[in-house]
């Protein structure tokens, strides 16, 4: 499982998933289907968002079935904020269907 944090035309979400890459095309249609077009990623640490939401966590968990590639466990851009450092995120990944899918150095 992955967590990643995206940022969004409508705000940070944080989500799960079973799939083990951004690049996952698969990954890319369940983003399209919630409305998420174009986004920056993050690879978020899995203990570090474990620790973060608790049991809220175990509850999107335990409800991501073998069929599930994606979950969302957070819209509440304000608590994502405050729960990870930006300065900590590394490197993203940009997914811009009228471009190129890259990562970004920001120097």
């Amino acid at each position: 499982m992955k967590a990643y944090l995206l940022m969004t035309a409508s705000g940070p979400l944080v989500v799960l998933s079973t799939l083990s890459a951004l690049t996952d095309d698969v990954l890319i249609g369940k983003l399209h289907i919630k409305g998420v077009d174009k986004f920056m990623a993050y690879d978020l640490p899995l203990d570090q968002v474990e620790a973060s939401y608790g049991g809220h966590f175990q509850a999107v968990v335990n409800d991501l079935h073998q069929t599930d590639d994606l979950r969302v466990l957070d819209v509440n851009g304000h608590r994502i904020f405050e729960l990870f450092r930006l300065d900590a995120l590394g490197h993203p990944f940009v997914h811009d269907p009228t471009g190129a899918q890259t990562k970004v150095y920001l120097d």
